[in-house]
């Protein structure tokens, strides 16, 4: 792959899953965001949680869905793409879900973590099996749906990349539709993932040059910035009422758009020092991150439970460095002191990053990236 490609990836992937750690810092009722008990605080987290951060899933399955297909799709080898993917997404998916579980039950032999997920010794088969494979609703490790769409869109990948392929415009229309109107999930459960997954696909397939986006990245930001604005506004008056269809249409095509400003981003940081930080990370941390930091802030958010301090903004501030620094450590010893089960957990991703120059590209990719112009 392209080294500028693979860099901007790279970038993008740490900063959205940086973003989504935002979005699942836990609240009850009474220190829901829309009371506004907490002023501009209130302000802030409705902002990030449920306008800012919420790119990261349409924009994450984008890339997954450039990355599959950017060798065309007559080179697209079904039968190894399912067993890679088996160990790279379905183990990791099924691991860190069974584990999680495992471990709620065993704080509820104790009493301890009732109220907050479903009672383990109580619940049917059915309801462990979603719990563990998210067959109708959100696992218990709740981010983990990601990987399961992610998983059917893997599947579908020779219907979708056929369609987008000849009927972009159509296929990419109604899949927009889907995403954003309030109809049915079907098989689900996060409807902007299969769109993203689609957008990507078509961007590889179709040999767009998406670095042409790059002279328009203040602008697009701008304007995305803007309609995020309107967004949170509108979000914030409707307050604790039901959100209307046309509230809910635009929160969704919200969250569509910033994936454009997000990649436009990463062009913006890829010379600076911090860019080049998040670069040269290791390959597994930003999966990595990205299935231990649930777990993480439900420990914790039981251990606040316990503590009977009334200020969430304590809660809030703290839980998310909090999270970071568990999750970086715990990354570290994982690496260094159980380098198989870190390969399992996190789907063979070991590979250290190189600052070595790139391989040869392939034509398609040099059209991606805009590099014949």
């Amino acid at each position: 792959m392209d080294q500028e490609l693979s860099a901007r990836i790279n970038i993008a992937r740490l900063l959205l899953i940086a973003g989504i750690v935002f979005v699942h810092v836990p609240f009850d009722q009474d220190s829901n965001a829309y009371l506004g008990q907490y002023g501009a605080f209130d302000g802030m987290r409705v902002f990030l949680h449920d306008v800012l951060f919420r790119i990261g899933v349409p924009c994450l399955s984008a890339i997954s869905g450039l990355l599959l297909f950017r060798k065309g799709f007559e080179m697209l080898d079904y039968r190894k793409i399912l067993k890679a993917k088996f160990s790279s997404l379905f183990l990791p998916f099924l691991l860190w879900n069974a584990v999680f579980l495992a471990g709620i039950a065993l704080l509820q032999m104790w009493d301890f973590g009732l109220g907050y997920f479903p009672d383990m010794f109580d619940a049917s088969l059915r309801e462990l099996v979603n719990l563990v494979f998210a067959t109708e609703t959100m696992p218990i490790n709740l981010p983990l749906y990601f990987l399961r769409d992610l998983l059917l869109c893997i599947v579908m990948a020779p219907l979708i990349g056929l369609l987008v392929k000849r009927y972009p415009i159509i296929t990419l229309s109604v899949l927009l539709i889907y995403a954003v109107l309030p109809v049915p999930n079907l098989i689900f459960l996060k409807k902007s993932i299969v769109f993203g997954f689609a957008s990507g696909a078509a961007i590889a397939l179709h040999g767009i040059n998406i670095k042409k986006l790059d002279r328009f990245a203040l602008p697009m930001i701008s304007v995305i910035g803007v309609c995020a604005l309107l967004l949170f506004i509108a979000l914030y008056s409707n307050g604790m009422d039901d959100r209307p269809v046309w509230l809910q249409s635009f929160e969704k095509l919200v969250a569509v758009m910033g994936g454009l400003g997000a990649w436009t981003l990463t062009r913006l940081l890829l010379d600076t020092r911090f860019g080049q930080v998040l670069v040269q990370a290791p390959s597994g941390l930003s999966f990595w991150i990205f299935c231990t930091h649930y777990p993480i802030m439900m420990m914790a958010w039981l251990v606040w439970g316990k503590i009977n301090i009334d200020f969430y903004p304590l809660f809030y501030v703290a839980v998310v460095p909090f999270t970071f620094l568990l999750a970086l450590t715990s990354h570290y010893l994982a690496q260094q002191f159980a380098p198989r089960l870190y390969a399992v957990t996190t789907g063979q991703r070991t590979r250290s990053r190189s600052p070595a120059t790139s391989p040869q590209m392939t034509e398609r990719a040099r059209l991606v990236l805009g590099k014949g112009d």
